[in-house]
């Protein structure tokens, strides 16, 4: 009969109890089987014909013993005990060894060459449930072959002087038939305890942490897809601003040539104004394409800049010449004072005037008619400072650490009636994070806003190529919109001007002694 059920009873697993309990319920379901053969269908054939009661009382008889069989050996498996092994203490009598069965987990006790000497923990039962016997090198042998060595290891740090150790390894799962993985997650907290009879033992506490490890691993995996996400994205923008450049670039050109009538005059005004929107609106997305491209290289640590000695004032004039026109047609007052101590800074050119066009720009956009707006420059120490100041809509407390952000803008009552992108302070901000600088912001609502940008003289801070990653990853608008060229409607009622003194309390002290001041 043993013999026979070896054939369709599973293997045992290498370590495993022997079967002597399910070989116990095949034997008893089969001798209550040989009874039942000719005793069913007897007592069938009363009620029966005998050619009816002899195979219905067969049929009955063995499906009722296969499924009492499978169910008794199904039971037997979920009630498996780990028998005792000599040299191992599942139960604890000495004072000192009781106290561990009050630690949380499964703790084991070792010697110098990891071999289990005993067993304790509060939660021991729930985990020799699954566990093969950890008797002797029984617990190393249930370890993921790749974690053995890390136990090993923190075994013999402790057998050389150290005091406690601390790994993660993964245990093996024998029974086919439980549910779950097939490795459990455990973290050993080892401790030397110390010579016991001549010889280093050691006490170690397992606790299962598998679900720390499924997190762990999720979390791995979401930020590999938001990595590659985010490479997609910059591709896809490289992709997309460089296909889109060269309609671009023919639509301002033949709208150029058709606003100059360099073949022939155009018949009336509105025509003359439809040509001019077509090249305002081209110019307008290529500055939008132009960002982008910048934004990729800015993210991909690959945007370099040029340092060269130039002279402050000569950025500061070439910003003013710029954006003077803008600044009188909306009826507001640009001023810029240099002090006398001003002169060269190692930097990148092209960068500095595009920090101060992108502050000025915006300070003349939300600055109101008969409003000023000031551009200081002075150096403190080895740093120069450029400080734009106006006396505009401002911007709340409650909302300064926002801005910057790229596509955020400080949406209120005030501010809907401005258009822009949100993209002129992520420039500021990324390209003075390349010289290794500062930004700063005040602002009061309805009083003014103050910017300043520190950058080092001599070009101290500014970033390799390659160094570039640490840079705040924003995205920004280069080059920027240098005004609007749209018709706005302007409004009748004059503000008074703001007086010096007020332009010189918002500019933190900025006054005009020993400085060089001009008015676009």
């Amino acid at each position: 009969m043993d013999d026979a059920a070896r054939l369709w009873l599973p293997r045992p697993v290498a370590g495993e109890p022997k079967a002597g309990r399910e070989f116990a319920v095949v034997r008893a379901v089969a001798a209550v089987a040989l009874v039942a053969f000719p005793t069913v269908p007897l007592a069938l054939s009363v009620a029966l014909p005998v050619s009816l009661a002899l195979p219905v009382g067969a049929a009955l008889v063995a499906a009722t013993a296969l499924m009492t069989a499978v169910g008794g050996i199904a039971y037997a498996r979920n009630r498996k005990v780990v028998p005792p092994v000599a040299g191992i203490q599942v139960a604890s009598f000495d004072n000192g060894a009781r106290h561990y069965d009050c630690f949380a987990g499964l703790v084991t006790i070792h010697d110098a060459r990891g071999s289990v000497t005993a067993v304790h923990g509060r939660d021991a039962e729930s985990y020799l449930a699954w566990m093969r016997n950890p008797g002797g090198r029984g617990f190393i042998e249930q370890i993921h072959v790749s974690d053995r060595i890390l136990f090993l290891q923190a075994i013999d740090l402790l057998r050389q002087g150290n005091r406690q150790a601390t790994i993660d390894i993964r245990l093996e799962r024998p029974n086919v038939f439980a549910e779950g993985d097939q490795f459990i997650h455990m973290r050993c907290e080892m401790t030397a305890l110390g010579e016991i009879d001549g010889e280093l033992s050691i006490l170690v506490q397992s606790s299962d942490v598998s679900e720390e490890a499924r997190l762990r691993a999720e979390a791995v995996y979401k930020t590999r897809l938001a990595e590659s996400a985010n490479d997609a994205k910059t591709r896809f923008l490289a992709a997309v601003s460089h296909e889109l450049r060269t309609p671009l670039n023919a639509i301002l050109g033949f709208s150029d040539i058709l606003s100059g009538e360099y073949f022939g005059k155009l018949e009336n005004d509105r025509q003359r104004e439809y040509v001019s929107l077509i090249n305002q609106s081209g110019a307008h997305l290529l500055s939008v394409v132009n960002t982008m491209l910048d934004m990729s290289k800015i993210e991909a640590g690959r945007y370099e800049l040029i340092p060269e000695p130039f002279r402050v004032a000569d950025v500061v004039n070439a910003c003013e010449a710029m954006l003077g026109l803008q600044a009188r047609e909306k009826g507001v007052q640009l001023t810029s004072r240099i002090m006398r101590n001003v002169g060269e800074v190692n930097a990148d050119q092209r960068a500095i005037q595009q920090i101060l066009i992108n502050l000025v720009g915006n300070a003349i956009k939300f600055t109101d008619r008969g409003g000023l707006v000031t551009i200081d420059a002075e150096v403190a120490g080895s740093d120069l400072n450029l400080i734009v100041s106006d006396t505009g809509i401002g911007i709340p407390e409650n909302r300064l650490t926002t801005l910057g952000q790229p596509f955020v803008q400080i949406q209120n009552d005030y501010t809907r009636k401005y258009e822009g992108t949100g993209l002129g302070l992520s420039l500021v901000k990324g390209l003075v994070a390349l010289h290794g600088g500062r930004f700063e912001i005040r602002s009061r609502a309805g009083e003014g806003t103050v910017i300043t940008v520190t950058i080092p003289l001599d070009g101290s801070g500014i970033r390799a190529a390659g160094e570039q990653e640490s840079v705040e990853q924003t995205m920004v608008e280069f080059p920027p919109r240098l005004k609007e060229r749209t018709r706005e409607k302007t409004n009748d009622k004059a503000f008074p001007e703001t007086s010096r003194t007020d332009a010189d309390g918002m500019n933190g002290g900025a006054g005009h002694d020993g400085s060089q001041a001009k008015t676009a």
